[in-house]
């Protein structure tokens, strides 16, 4: 099983997508790390990226998904995925059953909170007004609030995971 925790800048993917691989015992991918330097000095720049700039991010993600895949290997990646034609790019080829969704996601004033509250991110905070325009919330997805307590959000991930 291949789990994507998404959402957009400060839903705290990272945050809980290594939560439920640590509790799990399954791999865990930061999308951040997937991401070439330009795209990174783009992000903190505050400048939005283009599907163009995203298109080797998705491709080399999409490259890791398929060696879990191929491998049999349980893992969870953490990535904004914002746009569905981002997520099937992602898990092309990939059978449904062998995949999920968890979307995180939460009032704007919590985000712009903990935005704010980043140290030490790439990300720049004006980076979030462009990510809530592009998100397209996905349809079947484990809908997960960020305004639960980490170990929450972990909890409810799991049982509707069943694992």
């Amino acid at each position: 099983m291949i789990v994507l925790v998404m959402g957009v800048e400060g839903a705290g993917k990272s945050t809980v997508g290594r939560a439920l691989a640590q509790e799990l015992g399954w791999q865990f991918a930061d999308g951040d790390d997937f991401h070439s330097p330009e795209n990174k000095a783009k992000i903190h720049a505050g400048i939005p990226l283009t599907d163009e700039d995203r298109a080797p991010w998705l491709a080399a993600m999409h490259d890791q998904i398929v060696r879990w895949h191929q491998s049999g290997t349980n893992a969870v990646l953490a990535a904004s995925a914002l746009k569905e034609s981002y997520r099937q790019q992602l898990f092309a080829g990939t059978p449904p059953e062998d995949y999920r969704i968890v979307f995180l996601h939460g009032p704007v004033s919590v985000l712009k909170e903990r935005v704010a509250k980043r140290a030490g991110h790439f990300a720049s905070p004006a980076i979030l007004e462009s990510q809530l325009e592009t998100l397209e919330p996905p349809q079947n997805a484990i809908a997960i609030s960020i305004t639960q307590p980490l170990a929450e959000q972990v909890k409810e991930i799991r049982s509707a995971l069943h694992v």
